[in-house]
């Protein structure tokens, strides 16, 4: 079913936005790899609600609690629960959005596929799911670096709206993208963005934008032909992401603009290994990672839940409008920059327990 990501490292979501808790299974996970909850806990900080002025106020401390799998501290090879409890839920506030359909949201699309929608906050559409992502993110992550000690995994907002950062993507680190609320590391554009988005919610609107993500130092080998290539599997996994609308890797549609002169990264022989002079290809070709940076961006659309009255119809088919109450984003993309890095790495740590499964260590 649709709520399951993966395949030898597989994960399933649960959980609604106003229900008693969201949280996530997660099998596949080797034994013995450390970890804990305060791990898990960092990467949730980073998109819990309400942790800064141009974010959603819901109050949520987003507090994680491994259930099974998980024993001393390491885990044991069998399911992993985690479980977050949702504490400051108002379903109160989407009364009006009972009978009533929120443009460009889920509303309708579910009524009509299931005949039955929990319209409390969006339910299962509501970004609250992704918590689930992110927590078995973190554990993808500890995975990978055991298996790859060097590999880094840093998304950052690239653009917001017409405003565009200037960030150098081999260098950029965590540490320096979190020192922002927008989570843009261009200090002077962050700026911007922020006065942005202050001024689109006061006059009660939304914003998009685009967020870049670089992995660095991976192997190579990832991915597999035909269908499940490295780049469809993170094209799927970063769309399956609430409000993103596209999906580029490497040079993306700039390469519709160049000649195969251009755009080809040709071969060279640089420490002993072969690299690639240019990166086009963005880390990946033929589907399979070759060693060179894997860089993409994912464009998200301006929140669809805003404030201001728009046309719409009700469950009846009557034509109404409707102003939306309730506590959102009106950016999601500062909170949606763990969600890209989460599911990045749990793309890369399914690859990776794939090629091992398949191919001996070389001797």
């Amino acid at each position: 079913m649709g709520n399951t990501f993966g395949q030898l490292f597989r994960i399933t979501t649960f959980g609604e936005s106003h229900g008693g808790g969201v949280g996530v299974v997660i099998d596949g996970c080797p034994p013995q790899i450390e970890i804990s909850e305060t791990e898990i806990q960092c990467e949730l900080d980073r998109r819990r609600p309400g942790q800064s002025k141009i974010t959603t106020q819901r109050k949520e401390e987003d507090r994680c609690e491994i259930l099974s799998g998980v024993f001393d501290g390491k885990t044991l090879g069998t399911p992993i629960g985690i479980l977050v409890r949702n504490k400051d839920a108002r379903p109160e506030d989407y009364a009006a959005m009972a009978k009533t359909f929120r443009p460009s949201h889920a509303d309708f699309t579910y009524e009509a596929k299931y005949g039955i929608r929990n319209w409390q906050g969006g339910g299962r559409a509501s970004a609250r799911e992704t918590i689930g992502r992110v927590a078995a993110g973190a554990l993808a992550r500890k995975i990978l670096r055991t298996l790859y000690p060097k590999i880094e995994i840093v998304g950052y907002v690239s653009a917001i709206h017409e405003l565009s950062a200037k960030v150098d993507r081999s260098k950029i680190k965590v540490a320096e993208v979190d020192s922002s609320i927008v989570r843009c590391p261009d200090k002077a554009t962050a700026k911007k963005m922020i006065s942005l988005i202050e001024t689109t919610r006061a006059d009660g609107n939304s914003l998009g934008g685009i967020i870049e993500c670089v992995v660095r130092n991976g192997p190579v080998g990832l991915g597999e032909p035909v269908f499940d290539k490295l780049e469809a599997d993170l094209a799927k996994a970063m769309l399956s992401l609430p409000a993103t609308k596209g999906f580029e890797i490497g040079s993306g549609f700039s390469a519709t603009r160049m000649r195969g002169s251009e755009h080809n990264d040709a071969f060279e022989m640089r420490g002993g290994k072969v690299r690639t002079a240019s990166n086009y290809s963005g880390g990946i070709q033929g589907g399979i990672s070759n060693g060179e940076e894997i860089y993409f961006r994912v464009a998200f659309k301006p929140t669809a839940t805003i404030a201001r009255e728009q046309k719409t119809v009700t469950s009846s088919r009557e034509q109404t409008k409707l102003a939306a109450r309730g506590r959102h984003d009106p950016c999601v993309l500062p909170r949606a920059v763990p969600m890209v890095e989460a599911m990045a790495a749990l793309v890369l740590c399914d690859h990776a327990l794939r090629q091992r499964a398949i191919r001996l260590p070389e001797r």
